[in-house]
């Protein structure tokens, strides 16, 4: 499920600061992925079912097929997504959310599953349960405004240490910004997952286009993290 999976710069959405930033979510999303987005996760916690479902299908017109669109906790919504035809690749789940095993059960064995994880018993869990997880999100990063319930924040040294507990394919999030972006691929993780970095964004096309240089910047194990809050 994970081969050819590039989750180097992942976009997580945030329609509220979209909004504040003046943009529409679906533009924004196509902006990001033309300036070098990789994969899509739609987070909308205050949203209803019926709202999200019909984002997530407005959405997945703006993406090529080598972007994969995951739908953040709602299984459901997910499922309904891909009964409308959308080409959805999977969710992610948090902590509180369904657990891994129940939604493999509902979503099936091809679609993609990513957990966010913060300690390395959480890890172990993804790794070995039976929801047979794709990928993992470590964090926070840093201190970040975008998600209330985030964890304390880890910093670099502390998620590198994270990411040697687990084989399975690592993001960072949590106030991921430029600066970020090419330790974290010296440090061995799979990519980095931005929110306001993008969302808030008077250009989110050229914001992405500097984090996709700032992560291909990495490659030769140079670039040291300074990160900013998101």
């Amino acid at each position: 499920m994970t081969a050819g999976l590039d989750l180097s710069l992942y976009l997580v959405t945030d329609s509220r600061l979209a909004a504040q930033a003046g943009h529409e979510l679906p533009g924004l999303v196509r902006a990001a992925v033309a300036g070098g987005v990789t994969a899509v996760q739609l987070r909308e916690k205050d949203a209803g079912a019926r709202d999200f479902l019909d984002l997530v299908l407005r959405v997945a017109e703006q993406l090529p097929e080598a972007v994969p669109l995951i739908v953040n906790d709602r299984v459901d919504v997910f499922l309904a997504a891909r009964h409308a035809g959308a080409p959805v690749a999977g969710v992610h789940l948090g902590q509180s959310d369904l657990p891994a095993a129940a939604a493999r059960e509902l979503i099936g064995p091809e679609a993609l599953i990513g957990v966010s994880a913060s300690t390395p018993e959480q890890l172990r869990e993804a790794a070995g349960g039976a929801g047979r997880v794709d990928y993992v999100g470590i964090g926070a990063l840093h201190a970040t405004r975008t998600k209330a319930d985030a964890p304390p924040p880890l910093g670099v040294r502390r998620f590198a240490a994270l990411l040697a507990e687990t084989a399975l394919p690592a993001v960072a999030i949590g106030g991921v910004s430029v600066a970020d972006m090419p330790a974290l691929r010296a440090q061995g993780a799979a990519g980095g997952a931005v929110v306001s970095a993008i969302c808030s964004a008077a250009d989110p096309g050229a914001a992405a286009r500097q984090l996709r240089e700032a992560w291909q910047s990495g490659a030769d194990g140079a670039g040291a993290s300074q990160g900013a809050p998101a």
